[in-house]
């Protein structure tokens, strides 16, 4: 199990590891030597310095000095120390947990840095600031699960650094991309950028060298490459011995811990959990501690040493309510309560059952929360954006107004052929946003509505209370997937394959496992690739209502995702009826939802087909044979299409 702070990814993907004994020797010589500047930009620039070393022991003093560094270049007009004092700001909004502001404070930064290197000679800094205030709103964007957002900003600040050629920060941009994978599972992928910026950090002897060589080992363990990844911890483990960075060696030994235990060896598995509690008890990190007790626990569970891992689990709990970790809570009291039950005390399973059940509900009200925070976030930079447009507009009319007379019969040209351009697009949108609506309908329909209700009704009466808590927690989620991501053009491909997971898993339960399921999705399909919503989960419902239910025995589904020679190639194949035999079925019953919904979507591909200029189409197999019934195949040929 992967848990995450907020903290420890931004340390571990910006910042250096020093120690505060040498950042107070020299924040000490810093404050004398500006109260002896008379240059104000220098002072700001001296200012500046403080507040950087002060981020990792004390960020209110980052704040303050920040502030200083501002009043001065505000005064002096001095953009690139107003820009560095955002990026000050910004990085002690991050340790504060304080993202909303963070970002905030990092766009002012690139906006700052930008009109510094207008006006400005000292190209190469401007240049690296700017580019860690790229990969600065990378970081915050990672940790709001905006992927697209994080891989653009990281790639802004990896171009700045290779054109100043700084070593260092190559590596942090690179090693920033490659755990952004990771967290993808596009292992492949982050293997290349993690080993190309560990090339980068031996060659300089950079103190993170170590963290990368573990991160390397995670993604061949989760492989189930166990030999490569016991060779990056052993590496790693060698690089912690020669620097003091206990945090990262308690997080080393953690995942040697997963390693030894996948190894069925539970001595040595205990010894590197053990090890990680000692190191992260030493540093007084209560997060890193939790999850230490916690993954004891759980290898006791597996021993059977039900008493025992109650005593490890009932500390992480403790830890992790006193921080307010509610994902470590969340784990914790899941655990203590399977425990509490294999020893016969089902009151205190109960208990902890209960509790599990209010943190896993917090958790899912925290990301409603969260979501609509964001949404007022990026209300808010649009505007700003169209401040700043409207600003540069002003600096250049009178440009324009000097070379309008000459311009004017082409401007009036394109004015035209644009209009008839735009009256075309929203043409083609309107027809797709009326066909969407209709989709939309298919697939909320009442019937469908009415039996998900039978069903949990049903569960409810038979007393299946857990089975009807999972039917009903399945079906409000996929209707609030369908509702949020309908109004789009396009949505993300990990949101349709967890739309279609929620659907299936729903319609397994309602027809009491008739069928199983399998969702895969290849290497060659990237994170932010898109497709229009509500398009696969009609020719899924069809497979199963017409292909599968009418079929004696057990059947299967397969939805595959790939890309081919630039198009997306969306698969849902079958093992039931066939074509053919659901024909016949049929004829006599009614059957205009399947009629309409796959006329709806052959006007949706050839609306798509205008407006992208390629080839959208779909084609249906009837698989089985006059010796052989082998089912149904749906293919859809979609243009590749990203979320921007």
């Amino acid at each position: 199990m992967n848990f995450k702070s907020g903290k420890i990814v931004f340390f571990l993907s910006i910042f250096s590891w020093s120690t505060s004994y040498a950042q107070n020797i020299q924040v000490d010589s810093l404050k004398k030597v500006v109260k002896n500047t008379k240059i104000d930009t220098l002072k700001a620039d001296q200012y500046n310095r403080i507040a950087d070393l002060y981020k990792e022991i004390d960020p209110d003093s980052t704040f303050y000095y920040a502030q200083k560094a501002m009043t001065i270049s505000l005064k002096k007009e001095y953009h690139f120390g107003l820009a560095t004092a955002y990026l000050n700001k910004g990085n002690a909004s991050v340790i504060f947990g304080d993202y909303t502001n963070a970002l905030k404070l990092f766009k002012n930064a690139q906006s700052e840095f930008e009109t510094a290197l207008r006006k400005e000679i000292h190209q190469k800094r401007i240049k690296s600031g700017l580019a860690r205030a790229y990969c600065s709103s990378g970081v915050v964007y990672s940790e709001q699960s905006n992927h697209t957002s994080a891989l653009k900003n990281y790639e802004k600040g990896l171009r700045l650094y290779q054109q100043i050629d700084e070593q260092t920060g190559i590596s942090k941009a690179l090693n920033n991309i490659g755990i952004l994978y990771k967290s993808q599972q596009k292992y492949p992928k982050a293997l290349q950028y993690l080993k190309e910026a560990y090339k980068i950090q031996l060659a300089t002897g950079e103190q993170n060298a170590p963290m990368t060589l573990t991160n390397i080992g995670v993604i061949y363990f989760e492989l189930g490459e166990y030999k490569n990844a016991i060779h990056y911890y052993n590496k790693a483990k060698r690089g912690f011995a020669k620097n003091e960075n206990k945090r990262g060696f308690a997080l080393l030994n953690n995942y040697l811990g997963d390693y030894y235990k996948e190894q069925k060896n539970f001595d040595l598995a205990n010894e590197c959990y053990q090890k990680s509690l000692a190191l992260y008890e030493e540093i007084q990190n209560k997060f890193g501690a939790s999850l230490a007790l916690y993954n004891i626990g759980l290898l006791l569970q597996e021993q059977k040493k039900y008493n025992e891992g109650i005593r490890y689990a009932t500390k992480s709990l403790e830890y992790a309510q006193e921080i307010g970790v509610l994902d470590q809570t969340f784990h914790s009291e899941e655990l203590l309560s399977e425990l509490y039950q294999s020893t016969n005390n089902p009151e205190a399973a109960l208990l902890h059952y209960k509790n599990f059940i209010i943190a896993r509900d917090s958790i899912n009200n925290q990301e409603m929360t969260k979501k609509f925070a964001e949404a007022e976030m990026n209300y808010e930079y649009k505007k700003k954006e169209a401040l700043l447009s409207e600003k540069h507009k002003r600096e250049i009319q009178f440009v324009i107004f000097s070379i309008l007379g000459a311009l004017l019969l082409i401007v009036l040209g394109l004015v035209i052929y644009n209009r008839m351009q735009v009256k075309r697009q929203l043409t083609l949108k309107k027809d797709l946003a009326e066909y969407e609506q209709k989709a939309l309908h298919l697939q909320m329909n009442p019937h469908f509505v009415f039996n998900c209700l039978s069903s949990i009704s049903s569960f409810i009466v038979q007393n299946g209370t857990d089975s009807a808590l999972k039917y009903l927690s399945k079906f409000s989620k996929l209707m609030r997937l369908t509702l949020e991501y309908s109004k789009g053009s396009l949505i993300p491909i990990d949101k349709e394959i967890e739309s279609l997971q929620n659907y299936l898993e729903l319609e397994q339960l309602r027809f009491d496992n008739k069928f199983e399921f399998e969702i895969n999705s290849s290497e060659n399909v990237e994170f932010n690739v898109g497709l229009p919503p509500l398009l696969i989960q009609p020719f899924v419902e069809n497979a199963i209502l017409h292909g599968l239910v009418p079929k004696e025995g057990k059947g299967k589904i397969n939805v595959d995702f790939d890309v081919q020679n630039e198009q997306l190639i969306c698969t849902i194949t079958d093992d039931g009826i066939g074509l053919s035999e659901s024909k016949l079925l049929k004829e006599n019953s009614v059957t205009a939802h399947q009629s309409m919904a796959l006329d709806i979507t052959k006007k949706r591909l050839k609306i798509m087909e205008s407006i992208t200029s390629k080839s959208a189409k779909i084609e249906i197999l009837d698989l089985n044979t006059n010796s052989q019934k082998t089912g149904t195949k749906a293919i859809l040929y979609l243009p590749v299409q990203y979320i921007s």
